[in-house]
């Protein structure tokens, strides 16, 4: 049986995706951000069009970009004189006055095509680029799994969609003072115009993600793990009480509260009590904490981190 138009482009979008990454993550590649704002850009366009084309009975001509009005209207024509599809800005726009895509997603993408355009239309200068990228990228990854569930039902899953952290890869050995050009400093401007610092950490999506490059537990759900280890060689991490509670922040009765004001279908039954459970027994989901530290015997409490929410998420239905 052929592939629908949508199915053929949400295909191809996520073999898109997956070169970003794959481009991203090579040991030595000097044009790796470049290349993946690019790959990434594609990839996105790609589903918006799988997105339109599905809700537009994968009709191609919704796609074309039209040259006035009435019977006389034409397509506008590419050089080699095939029709001309829409934008991606285009498409961005529309989606989100449907309300199909967030407006955190659009102020992603949006810094992600600021990105590729200086990489493509000459270079770009500011000895940061790799951060800024590494944070956009990382809530575009975020934001492009949770569009491709949410708008057709598909498991990316089976899927490494992570970036490596710069730490891991080119970890300078002193930090110095930066000084930005006034391009530079433009850019670090509307950057931070787009991000809301009051945005939920927890959100489904994201114009992006904070990406720590100590090793600290980070506030991000999405941060890159680290394993515990029993060797007694290995690096020794301490996380501080505050540390661990930004990391873990609610208690039952607020993880309730929360999946209360975050689905529509939510009920504190049996069956919330099931999903729940089976994660208290993973340190990435839930933190079990003394009320007595130096008491051996103090009672303990539960402490629930944002990623509980990523499981919630595909079983009940987001308000």
């Amino acid at each position: 049986m052929m592939k629908s138009r949508a199915k053929t482009l949400l295909d191809r979008s996520i073999a898109a995706m997956i070169a970003a990454i794959d481009v991203y993550n090579k040991p030595d590649f000097q044009y790796r951000a470049e290349s993946f704002t690019i790959l990434a850009l594609n990839a996105w366009e790609l589903l918006l069009k799988a997105k339109w084309l599905a809700d537009n009975d994968n009709k191609m001509a919704s796609l074309y970009v039209r040259e006035g009005t009435g019977p006389k209207a034409r397509y506008r024509r590419t050089r080699s004189g095939n029709p001309m599809t829409v934008s991606i800005d285009f498409l961005g726009k529309k989606l989100v006055e449907s309300g199909v895509v967030q407006e955190a997603c659009r102020k992603n993408l949006d810094a992600l095509t600021e990105l590729r355009d200086t990489s493509v239309h000459l270079y770009h200068k500011n000895p940061r680029f790799e951060e800024h990228l590494l944070e956009i990228g990382m809530g575009c990854l975020k934001n492009f799994v949770a569009a491709v569930q949410d708008w057709f039902d598909a498991d990316l899953s089976k899927h490494n969609f992570y970036l490596m952290p710069l730490s891991f890869a080119t970890a300078p050995a002193s930090v110095q003072a930066i000084s930005l050009n006034r391009e530079e400093d433009s850019f670090v401007r509307f950057l931070r115009g787009l991000i809301d610092p009051n945005s939920d950490p927890a959100a489904r999506y994201a114009v992006a993600i904070n990406v720590e490059t100590r090793f600290v537990r980070s506030k991000s759900v999405t941060a890159s793990p680290v394993r515990t280890s029993r060797d007694p060689d290995a690096i020794r991490v301490v996380l501080t009480e505050e540390q661990i509670r930004d990391r873990y922040p609610w208690d039952y009765r607020e993880l309730t509260q929360k999946c209360s004001e975050r689905y529509t279908d939510f009920k504190e039954n049996q069956a919330y009590h099931d999903l729940r459970k089976p994660l208290e027994a993973d340190e990435k989901f839930v933190h079990v904490r003394k009320l007595d530290p130096g008491n051996p015997k103090s009672a303990r409490k539960k402490f629930y981190g944002p990623a509980v929410l990523e499981v919630l998420d595909k079983k009940f239905k987001m308000k």
